[in-house]
């Protein structure tokens, strides 16, 4: 098995949402805590600053992202760092802000939200989809874990603070919940929370482990198949990238940890290929 090698060693508070750009070939990932965005491309890395927390993204085009903020789903624009509101995310709610999020197979965009100190059931999943943001979940503490089968068949999501990850069944014309989630793996017992996760081209999961220094995956049938390990305890969020898309970009937290390496963004080399990250559709 590769060993993990650093791919940036800034120290982020909350590193989360790595997303990889298709059309750019480049990684976009967050601070969320520092209010940074973050990228490197082949001139070196850049840092993108703002007023309030930004957590996640989707890539709408070369030149645009999909940015999910503290009170707002906002458009991107890369060259001049500038953005534009598309849609308020519980922007009367000074409580809370947004966390994990990914695109979806029909263009929508799934975001959850927490409270700044993970107050109980503060937070909730949302889907914006065709200029329209709605409620799927309410009562979420930590937000966490959303990614989709490539055969679109369901959605995948977790409360942290639960530690239960969910399978939701999805409508295959448009995306929507169908039913109720199921349980498909039981963390609630572990010495590690649920944290960031992505599925790959296989239909497997791949679950970073806050706590374990890890990430893991698990068939669709919820069987463990391996474990790749990493320096920092508190491992976030996974995304594939890179040439062939079999590169595992992981983000980590700084945040109330004396590792060495805690906060640093990683990449593993696997044998196994990703998805491509969904286009959001405005």
């Amino acid at each position: 098995m590769t060993r993990a090698q650093v791919f940036s060693d800034t120290a982020c508070t909350l590193g989360e949402g790595p997303l990889w750009h298709p059309e750019r070939k480049q990684l976009f990932w967050f601070d969320i805590l520092s209010k940074q965005l973050l990228n490197r491309d082949a001139k070196g890395e850049h840092i993108w600053r703002f007023d309030d927390c930004v957590s996640a993204a989707g890539w709408v085009d070369f030149e645009t992202l999909l940015m999910a903020a503290e009170t707002g789903l906002y458009r991107f624009d890369i060259p001049s760092g500038q953005r534009e509101l598309v849609v308020p995310l519980e922007a009367d709610n000074p409580l809370t802000r947004s966390n994990d999020g990914r695109a979806d197979p029909w263009g929508g965009f799934w975001i959850g939200t927490m409270g700044f100190n993970a107050e109980p059931g503060a937070g909730a999943i949302y889907r914006f989809y065709r200029g329209e943001l709605k409620q799927l979940v309410g009562d979420i503490t930590i937000s966490n874990a959303i990614c989709f089968a490539p055969d679109r068949s369901c959605a995948y999501y977790t409360d942290t603070a639960d530690g239960r990850i969910l399978r939701q069944p999805l409508d295959q014309a448009d995306g929507w919940p169908l039913g109720d989630p199921e349980v498909f793996l039981d963390f609630s017992g572990e010495d590690f929370g649920p944290d960031g996760a992505v599925v790959d081209a296989e239909g497997c999961f791949w679950n970073a482990q806050w706590g374990a220094g890890r990430v893991a995956r698990y068939s669709a049938s919820g069987a463990l198949l391996s474990v790749w390990p990493l320096p920092p305890a508190q491992t976030t969020c996974p995304a594939f990238g890179g040439p062939g898309l079999t590169t595992l970009f992981v983000t980590s937290a700084a945040v109330d940890s004396n590792d060495a390496q805690a906060g640093q963004t990683f990449c593993i080399a696997t044998d196994v290929t990703g998805q491509r990250e969904y286009q959001v559709i405005l």
